[in-house]
């Protein structure tokens, strides 16, 4: 089998060499450097990555949660409401909410058209999801109360959700990865994104935890080098 090479791009060495690898810098610093190293041509993604002090086997050790960033994520996400009320799904569609149904959209997803990113159920509808269970649960789409994606108000999830709002949990390392905008973004208001986020991780923290909650915080863009952030 011939061997792929990885060996990093002119363009990322370039920007690699704009970081001090041995250094950590403040958040607005920070950001301000993700943005001038990102080494693609398209805006891209700005993503924290903020490993935790978890033991990931322990079920009172997880930490998952959502925040809505002040300043939005930057993406445009296709949100699909689930409800058996007139009244939900009409001020649902009003919010802003992409695909309203019922039994309809059940058989839309059975179909494999999965014409959404973000999937909310009111909490009597809940049980219309059964048959689907197995198709949304792998691509991580099944409505979840922790995730705020099962709702009684349906049309204030929507809002929540194309302002910005957005979920986050930790993988089975430990670690967690959100975004906070895009290169675009004025550096100051990645900043507010990036506290507002940790504000939340730092609530989210289990009463198990010992010792530092928190391990090492690194930033990057898409494609982009890390830079390590101090905290």
């Amino acid at each position: 089998m011939k061997k792929v090479d990885h060996k990093p791009s002119q363009r990322f060495k370039e920007a690699d060499s704009l970081i001090d690898k041995k250094k950590t810098y403040g958040v607005e610093e920070a950001v301000e450097l993700a943005k001038k190293s990102s080494t693609v041509k398209f805006d891209a993604t700005v993503e924290a990555h903020i490993r935790l002090n978890l033991n990931t086997k322990k079920t009172d050790q997880q930490v998952r949660s959502t925040v809505i960033l002040p300043h939005g994520s930057g993406q445009t996400v296709r949100v699909a409401v689930i409800s058996t009320n007139g009244d939900q799904q009409k001020a649902a569609k009003a919010a802003g909410a992409d695909l309203v149904g019922e039994n309809d959209l059940i058989e839309e997803i059975k179909a494999g058209k999965i014409n959404f990113d973000i999937l909310v159920a009111t909490p009597e509808a809940m049980k219309l999801l059964a048959p689907v269970a197995k198709i949304l649960g792998p691509k991580g789409l099944m409505p979840n109360p922790k995730d705020g994606t099962v709702s009684g108000n349906a049309a204030e999830t929507v809002g929540n959700l194309k302002k910005g709002k957005i979920g986050y949990k930790n993988d089975d390392s430990g670690n967690i990865h959100a975004i906070i905008g895009k290169a675009s973004f004025d550096s100051a208001k990645l900043a507010e994104n990036y506290h507002a986020l940790m504000d939340s991780i730092l609530k989210a923290k289990p009463t198990s935890v010992k010792g530092s909650y928190i391990k090492n915080i690194t930033i990057s863009t898409s494609m982009g080098p890390g830079i390590k952030v101090s905290f």
